[in-house]
């Protein structure tokens, strides 16, 4: 991507100056009919999870959390596309969507569960209080085929297409740039394409596959590979979270009216580590993260609020949130313990099984062998 590139969608510069490229004009109304208080919203959903975000990484360094997909840089694609999306609709993250199922109605707490290992799933994607969030998918793609076949189900069941945008679903599925390079993908685009499922392709392309570049995955921009399979595709700028939720609504209101699936590659950047398990600095410069420092999606929407008369007291209380998040956090991720290891042999089989039982019996003889009874 480049400035010039005209397929760019953008409203905001990295300064916060409004100027729409022409590709956003499309979306320009449903932009401005923005109010103050939808537009502090976006805000505020993107400082409050970073701060959750930063506390996280703390948490795993100081070994309270076995792992930590930051999210840190990636807000604005993943808030302004959440916010579009409506409550019937159907989400499908893949592992750092942390302001994605907050704004769904998880509590962030789940998540730190599932990186603790204290749980495989987190949360209940059946339960109301959940936004139709489906549950982290750490095998990279996997989950657009999830969301695909969820997204037949709705063709086949009339759940869709219906012409009542009150009733009529969609799905939003997530992905990187690394994934895309996955064949579970483009199985999913396959399937979805022919049986016009109403599902959002939303690809985060944020340069780097772990340590692999986007030049070395592809010769070619990434959601034009959607085109190859029929289906329209959008790039916006990912940093702006006005083109994200523009795009997306716009998207998302084309699948729910039956016209198939379409794909928006948000061009931003993982400003942390791939994992903590990462280390960035063996594979990218320091030159390119500046670069990348000065879009931030957080300060740009900062000055462009500023510039609105956003009030300190408005900016104040959100820094108030997203304290206490972090410090709500922390606090009840100390008091989480760990795992009785009887668990281990839970769920394994729907009914129970000898050999299951024979380990069982095995490990707790282990454990009484020590001295105190437990190793």
């Amino acid at each position: 991507m480049t400035p010039e590139d005209p397929a760019l969608v953008r409203f905001l510069e990295a300064d916060g100056t409004f100027a729409p490229t022409p590709a956003a004009e499309r979306y320009r109304a449903a932009v401005d009919a923005l109010g103050d208080a939808e537009l502090e919203t976006f805000y505020r959903d993107m400082a409050v999870i970073r701060a959750f975000d930063v506390q996280a990484t703390n948490l795993q360094r100081q070994g309270q959390l076995a792992l930590w997909p930051p999210s840190y840089g990636q807000e604005a694609a993943q808030v302004g596309s959440a916010r579009a999306a409506r409550p019937q609709d159907h989400i499908f993250p893949s592992y750092r969507e942390h302001v994605v199922t907050k704004i769904r109605g998880v509590d962030p707490i789940d998540i730190i569960r599932v990186m603790r290992g204290l749980t495989h799933g987190g949360w209940d994607p059946t339960d109301p209080k959940n936004g139709n969030t489906h549950i982290y998918t750490l095998v990279l793609g996997s989950q657009t085929l999830h969301a695909t076949g969820f997204g037949m189900g709705l063709v086949f069941d009339g759940r869709c297409g219906t012409g009542d945008p009150d009733r009529d679903e969609a799905v939003v599925v997530y992905y990187g740039d690394g994934a895309s390079s996955q064949g579970d993908v483009h199985e999913a685009m396959v399937f979805a394409a022919s049986y016009r499922t109403p599902e959002i392709f939303f690809l985060q392309n944020n340069q780097w596959a772990i340590s692999v570049p986007v030049a070395t995955q592809s010769r070619s921009p990434l959601h034009k590979r959607a085109e190859g399979y029929g289906m329209p595709s959008a790039l916006i700028d990912g940093n702006d979270v006005l083109a994200s939720w523009a795009v997306t609504r716009a998207a998302l209101d084309e699948a729910r009216a039956g016209q198939g699936p379409r794909a928006i590659e948000a061009m931003t950047y993982r400003l942390g580590a791939h994992t903590t398990s990462d280390d960035p600095t063996k594979y990218r410069t320091q030159d390119e993260e500046e670069s990348w420092r000065r879009r931030d999606p957080i300060a740009r929407m900062k000055a462009f609020l500023q510039g609105r008369g956003a009030s300190d007291a408005f900016f104040a209380d959100v820094d108030a949130e997203s304290q206490a998040l972090a410090d709500d956090v922390r606090t009840r991720t100390n008091a989480l313990g760990g795992l009785e290891a009887d668990s281990m042999f839970a769920h394994v089989y729907a009914e129970p099984h000898p050999v299951i039982e024979e380990q069982r019996r095995w490990l707790a003889d282990y454990e009484a062998s020590f001295e105190g009874g437990a190793s």
